[in-house]
């Protein structure tokens, strides 16, 4: 009897660690972030995000600095506000511009640095951007001899 209670108890410890393993497995690989994570948050508004998602990152010279974490419909443009990780200041005069992975891969926002020594403060807006390049149209006007 005793053994029994004891197998019992070994194995839903065993079944316990392993759900937690899972959980946080599925926050890390989701790239989720609980209780709000660090960093401060900018904006930027583009006329068109063609595909850019919550959750896409957020990089300066390929290397990732933050991410997407709202977008929304403001004047028939997209605000987009992405949670900058601490210590990486963003110049006022910065350019973000919204790039795809390869050809058909996922979008992400590149920031290219500006010469400016001011650096945006939390909440502020990024006033230079890019849209997305829509591969869609430009196909259409390479094969009807618009380009």
């Amino acid at each position: 009897m005793k053994r029994s209670i004891d197998l019992e108890l070994t194995v839903g410890v065993f079944v316990l660690i392993g759900i937690l393993c899972l959980g946080y497995l599925t926050i890390k690989v989701g790239k989720m972030e609980i209780m709000g994570g660090s960093g401060y948050e900018i904006k930027a508004v583009f006329s068109n995000v063609g595909g850019l998602s919550t959750g896409s990152d957020v990089t300066i010279a390929g290397v990732r600095v933050g991410s997407v974490i709202r977008i929304e419909l403001l004047d028939y443009n997209a605000r987009v506000t992405m949670r900058i990780f601490e210590g990486v200041k963003i110049q006022e005069d910065a350019i973000a511009s919204i790039k795809t992975k390869g050809l058909i891969g996922e979008k992400y926002i590149e920031i290219s640095p500006g010469g400016s020594e001011t650096a945006l403060l939390p909440g502020e807006t990024l006033r230079d951007t890019q849209p997305a390049v829509d591969i869609e149209e430009l196909i259409s006007k390479y094969v009807f001899g618009k380009m």
